[in-house]
């Protein structure tokens, strides 16, 4: 039984989501809106992935039918708003989302209120398009719904479109994949499923991502770190996370931070906090590391030539305190109960 899963009966489900991975996968999009029987696609893209979004708005031609390139990061509802009015006046009938989480995010928010198919299009490794999750920000305050109903039906993997992500994105993006990976592995409801998609994920992001940034142009690298971070998004898809996603909402939604940075500085801290209570874990982390898991990580998010603690990323220090009172007063299932003071600890480190 994987390290933090109850007794009895434990529930696998996969959601029936179709998937186009390969170098040069984008060139099928059209083929999947045609497939899916749309006329009128309203193309989502962030402004960082612009390139890519012109190339894929030309090989749409006639059917596209408008773009919004206004995606903000934790998904404020107020920009989903604003997406709906475009699609509407559009008369959109499909909507494809190429970039980041941001642009996946919007997507999601937009197809929920909409019911529009998705076809979603990564150009990081952040692993929330193959997930049924959705955070959403209103008024500071960062929610999180889980629905099968909001995953896209099609996601286009394609590592060609990861070769101008910036070296200090590429390390974020994929550590915030990792994070999902490892807390699959502790997670209550595992299953011998998730364990083995984690296990993989976690190997694959270990070996490969320092191999990308040392050499960005090597593209079967990229394409193990890109199938990495699939894996550890199914695994966000199938169990519940726990403190360390916690942390990134609270913190990401009342400060209004970046996701992937956030991830990436907060997770050798709660690696270093849960692994006493989930030994099994720690061994089977320990093993593909190649040494102690928890300084395997820190390393790589503390070569970040970014910010690496939560002080430099802009968070006050006298804001911890009422943000580990949140986490405290409503935790999410975690293998290490922890109470208000205990997270006021964790963060001041990674203050």
């Amino acid at each position: 039984m994987p390290d933090g899963a109850p007794s009895g009966v434990t529930v696998h489900q996969t959601l029936p989501r179709r998937v186009l991975a390969g170098l040069g996968a984008r060139h099928e999009i059209p083929a999947e809106t045609e497939r899916l029987g749309a006329e009128r696609v309203l193309l989502v893209s962030t402004r960082s992935s612009r390139g890519p979004a012109d190339e894929l708005a030309a090989a749409l031609g006639s059917s596209l039918a408008a773009r919004f390139d206004g995606p903000v990061v934790h998904t404020p509802v107020e920009v989903t708003r604003e997406a709906v009015a475009a699609a509407e006046r559009a008369g959109a009938d499909c909507v494809v989302a190429i970039g980041g989480g941001s642009a996946i995010g919007l997507a999601k928010a937009l197809s929920g209120r909409t019911a529009l198919p998705q076809i979603a299009v990564p150009t990081t490794y952040a692993g929330s398009e193959v997930t049924p999750n959705l955070g959403e920000t209103e008024n500071g305050v960062k929610t999180t719904r889980r629905d099968p109903a909001l995953a896209p039906g099609t996601v286009v993997y394609d590592a060609e479109l990861t070769l101008t992500l910036p070296k200090g994105l590429t390390l974020t993006s994929a550590l915030n994949a990792l994070a999902h990976a490892i807390e699959a592995l502790w997670a209550r409801d595992a299953t011998a499923a998730s364990d083995g998609l984690a296990a993989e994920s976690v190997d694959g992001v270990l070996t490969t991502l320092p191999v990308v940034l040392a050499d960005p142009d090597d593209i079967a690298a990229r394409e193990r770190l890109q199938s990495s971070a699939w894996l550890a998004g199914l695994c966000l898809a199938q169990t519940r996370m726990g403190l360390h996603h916690q942390l990134a909402h609270v913190l990401g939604g009342t400060f209004d931070l970046p996701h992937a940075e956030l991830h990436a500085l907060l997770l050798p801290h709660v690696m270093g906090f849960n692994l006493p209570a989930v030994p099994r874990t720690g061994e089977r982390l320990a093993r593909i590391a190649g040494g102690d898991p928890v300084a395997a990580v820190a390393r790589l998010a503390r070569s970040h030539e970014g910010p690496t603690t939560l002080g430099e990323l802009g968070v006050p220090s006298d804001g911890l305190r009422a943000a580990a009172e949140r986490v405290a007063a409503a935790p999410y299932p975690n293998p290490r109960e922890a109470d208000a003071d205990e997270v006021t600890e964790l963060l001041r480190q990674a203050w």
